[in-house]
């Protein structure tokens, strides 16, 4: 396999993507989830420069891998005893060749700027599958909200802001939440902006309360998104979710409402976990008592398992060892270990959706591809969240309200559509029901098209 033109000496494929990845580590030391990211796209893409050698001679992969725009700065504020904090800000501006940057921001105290640099490539691809207009970007900080009081959280957010506000808006970069930033974080962020601006540009964040310009099943989006992938890779085997035995991962948003529709659609989710440990509960996750402690009182898993007597709780271990037909890792990266997978499998698991970003190691990915088990990459399965997003933009840039039932519908068939072409690019390429390298050729090739119609830039 070759890339060049006709004129040219040619390079061996193989060869060249080595040399591209040997920069890309060189150049980004010590930031290994982002190498990881890139290691998955660039091991997928191989056959469409070999069809598309003008990418390679333009230098598309290359310039994909280097954001347009990486932004660091300081975030001082103040605790409710008058002890002053300085937390360290991030906004990876990647790439904006389909529309205007678009990513989460992540509060948690591991970010730094690998993690960014790793979501924000994610979403690069993740948002080209959505067919809508949006680029890629991704932000946050290392600050910890948990165990913060709502002021402490509102005077960051505010500190935040105060820095933030000059590199974003409606047509630049368009952030949202992720970890740690919910619909409280986004409505002081969105307030401190209007502050500042003196502008009420309701398309700068998304996320919104649907008091100020939010937008119906934002909320759920995620987890409804991913299930409908699954459900799509399901009944692409001529199966669905009724009566099947799901495990989900984490306890958060995402994974609460993978478990509601899971749940609609006829399965039913027998465990789910948090930082401590996981729940079992043999007759289906009691999802409003999940959302009371997990929405409302904000406590830990166990907590379930007090309140039902047929649950159990185990401490300390993986959820991944209960036995299920579907998997769906909906918490943070690199959950999900080979030797987990090996265990999926050997309990007669067939379908895995990735409702979290990077939550399977490349060793899992590997098990589970040989394995014939559906897995649906988190650049497409969860690609709901940004999705509803974009279709939140839509609706603040008209000026319009659309009703639950109507957003959820369109969800849906962004869904629907991410998975066909998912398996259209798979299959075209001779990689057949391969969801990982149909997502990475389906979305590297609408953006390597854009980069190439737009010149340098």
């Amino acid at each position: 396999m070759t890339i060049g033109t006709r004129d040219e000496v040619y390079v061996p494929l193989q060869g060249k993507l080595e040399s591209i990845y040997a920069d890309v580590l060189a150049r980004n030391a010590g930031e290994a989830e982002f190498h990881q990211a890139v290691s998955e796209v660039l091991e997928s893409i191989g056959p469409v420069l070999e069809r598309r050698p003008e990418f390679a001679d333009a230098k598309i992969i290359e310039r994909i891998c280097e954001p347009e725009r990486q932004i660091v700065f300081r975030v001082p504020w103040e605790d409710d005893r008058g002890e002053i904090h300085i937390n360290r800000g991030f906004r990876v501006e990647f790439n904006s060749a389909l529309g205007p940057y678009k990513g989460g921001l992540r509060f948690h105290p591991s970010v730094y700027l690998g993690t960014v640099k790793f979501l924000g490539f994610e979403q690069i691809f993740k948002n080209a599958l959505t067919g809508l207009p949006i680029g890629g970007g991704k932000g946050g900080s290392d600050f910890d909200p948990k165990g913060r009081s709502d002021r402490e959280v509102m005077r960051f957010c505010q500190a935040f802001m105060t820095e933030l506000h000059r590199h974003i808006g409606e047509h630049t970069d368009v952030p949202a939440g992720d970890i740690g930033v919910g619909g409280r974080e986004i409505g002081y962020l969105f307030g401190q902006y209007k502050r500042i601006t003196n502008r009420y540009e309701s398309g700068v964040l998304t996320g919104k309360g649907l008091t100020y310009g939010g937008a119906q099943v934002r909320r759920e989006a995620t987890g409804y998104g991913c299930t409908f992938f699954v459900e799509e890779m399901l009944a692409a085997r001529g199966k669905s979710f009724e009566g099947k035995d799901v495990v989900v991962s984490g306890s958060g948003n995402v994974a609460i409402y993978t478990i509601e529709k899971v749940h609609e659609l006829g399965g039913r989710v027998v465990a789910c976990s948090d930082s401590t440990g996981y729940v079992r509960d043999p007759k289906g996750i009691d999802l409003e008592l999940l959302k009371d402690i997990k929405e409302v009182r904000r406590e830990r898993i166990s907590t379930y398992a007090e309140a039902k007597p047929d649950a159990d709780f185990v401490s300390g271990r993986s959820v991944w060892e209960v036995p299920c037909e579907v998997a769906m890792p909906s918490a943070t990266q690199n959950e999900l270990t080979a030797d987990d997978a090996v265990t999926l499998v050997r309990n007669g698991c067939i379908a895995v959706g990735e409702g979290a970003n990077m939550p399977t190691t490349p060793e899992g990915v590997r098990v589970f591809l040989d394995a014939g088990v559906a897995f649906g990459p988190g650049k497409a399965a969860n690609a709901g969240g940004v999705a509803a997003s974009a279709l939140e933009m839509q609706q603040n840039a008209s000026r319009d309200s659309w009703t639950f039932e109507h957003s959820e519908e369109r969800l849906r068939e962004i869904m629907r559509s991410i998975h066909a072409r998912c398996s259209e690019a798979a299959e075209q390429h001779g990689m057949p029901g391969n969801y990982v390298a149909g997502a990475n050729i389906s979305a590297f090739t609408r953006v390597a098209e854009a980069m190439l119609s737009l010149g340098l830039v």
